[in-house]
């Protein structure tokens, strides 16, 4: 198998959007409000070119991002503390040709969350079958996943993924899982917090399992200094995932990839496993 990883384009956020500080609606708008940047972040996705069909691990976000006319009422506040740098180059759709691949190839697109940074590449994607966890579809939904900050007006017509249904048997120290391939080397994990229905990608690569972790955690360093985000749904969660994600990666050498982490491709090309803190 060969796994390429893509940068879609850049996000600024606020230094507190990434590591949050306070309780409750005080984090929200600790992260909101805050006046410092952070640099330039990567948004990755990647892509697995399996026996079984090409998978695609989220989606980016497309060109057009920083266009108000897109958002709710509130949304510009989100918008000043979350800028997006993307040119039309930059989507996955045209990434993927320069690949030597087509997206009409697609098998299946698997989407971590439903944040716009990670499903605004759907429409690059007319074949694929789509797949959401069933938790994060009915969080992202309808009106109230509009007003929960996901832009669900912006999905693509007749947009109905496949729902995915956890088999309540452990993974890890994760108490359910499900197979996406039939050989059962790629795994979808819930890994809640940063999102109700967040989930994760493992790949069985035999000695070192590939963990495809969206927004788990917004670093490596983030995540093993167990710091949450300051946008999550659920800081509880989110840090009770990231003990999760150390004790597998204590049993299994795990290459730690998430959307935004500026180490991700080089830690994929090398295959440098997580780092504990010693």
């Amino acid at each position: 198998m060969k796994i390429h990883g893509i940068e879609t384009g850049r996000v600024k956020v606020t230094e507190r959007w990434r590591k949050g500080e306070g309780k409750g609606i005080k984090r929200l708008l600790n992260a909101v409000f805050d006046k410092k940047m952070t640099a330039w972040l990567p948004i990755h996705v990647w892509i697995i070119e399996h026996p079984e069909g090409l998978i695609v691990i989220d989606t980016g976000i497309p060109s057009d991002a920083n266009k108000p006319r897109y958002f709710p009422p509130y949304m510009p506040l989100l918008q000043r503390a979350a800028v997006f740098d993307v040119s039309p180059e930059d989507e996955i759709g045209p990434q993927i040709r320069r690949l030597g691949l087509n997206p009409d190839d697609v098998r299946w697109v698997v989407l971590t969350h439903l944040h716009q940074d990670h499903d605004g590449g759907l429409h690059h994607f007319p074949n694929a079958e789509i797949v959401v966890s069933q938790d994060e579809w009915n969080f992202a939904s309808g009106f109230k996943g509009r007003m929960n900050g996901y832009l669900n007006q912006r999905w693509p017509r007749r947009f109905s993924p496949t729902l995915v249904d956890f088999q309540e048997t452990a993974f890890g120290p994760f108490a359910s899982h499900a197979k996406l391939t039939h050989a059962g080397d790629v795994t979808l994990v819930p890994t809640p917090g940063h999102s109700p229905g967040h989930l994760s990608v493992f790949l069985n690569e035999g000695d070192t399992t590939i963990m495809f972790a969206g927004d788990t955690s917004y670093t490596e360093r983030h995540l093993v200094q167990l710091m949450a985000d300051g946008v999550g749904t659920d800081i509880v969660a989110e840090i009770e995932t990231h003990r999760k994600i150390l004790a597998y990666a204590a049993e299994n050498p795990t290459v730690y990839l998430p959307s935004h982490d500026p180490d991700a491709l080089q830690r994929l090309a090398d295959r440098a496993i997580i780092k504990m803190q010693e």
